[in-house]
C-alpha cells in the first residue's frame, strides 16, 4: 500500500474530485495549505500598501491505495489538474504500513 500526497491549486480540486469518481475511487482527504517552491511567492497592494505574498494557498489530497493503482491515480492527477503554468504542484508517494478502520477492526487492503 502507497500512501498518495498531491499538492495541487485550490481550483483544479473539482476537476480532481471529478476525474476520480470517473475511475470509481472513494476516499481522499483534503486540506488547505499553504507554501511555496519555485513560485516564491508574490506581491500584492492593499489599501495601497504593498506587501509580500510569501505563501501562496494550495489544497493537499492524501489517498491511500494498493500498490497495483499508483500508477492510474498519479496519471489520473497529472491529467486532472495539469495547467503547464507555474505552481501546478507536486505528488509525493510514500509507503504505508498498516491502515485500520477504526469502526470494524479491518486492516490494510479491507480497511481500504
Amino acid at each position: 500500500m502507497k500512501k498518495i500526497e498531491a499538492i495541487i491549486k485550490p481550483f483544479k480540486l473539482d476537476d480532481l474530485k471529478e476525474a476520480f469518481s470517473g475511475l470509481g475511487l472513494h476516499g481522499m482527504t483534503v486540506t488547505e495549505v499553504k507554501g511555496f517552491g519555485r513560485q516564491k511567492g508574490h506581491k500584492e497592494v492593499y489599501r495601497g500598501a504593498e506587501y509580500v505574498v510569501d505563501f501562496i494557498p494550495k489544497v493537499k489530497v492524501e489517498i491511500v491505495a494498493n500498490d497495483e493503482q499508483i500508477e492510474l491515480i498519479i496519471n489520473t492527477i497529472i491529467n486532472a489538474v495539469k495547467t503547464g503554468k507555474i505552481g501546478d504542484g507536486k505528488i509525493f508517494v510514500v509507503p504505508v504500513e498498516t491502515v485500520c478502520r477504526i469502526r470494524t477492526g479491518e486492516r490494510d487492503k479491507e480497511a481500504i
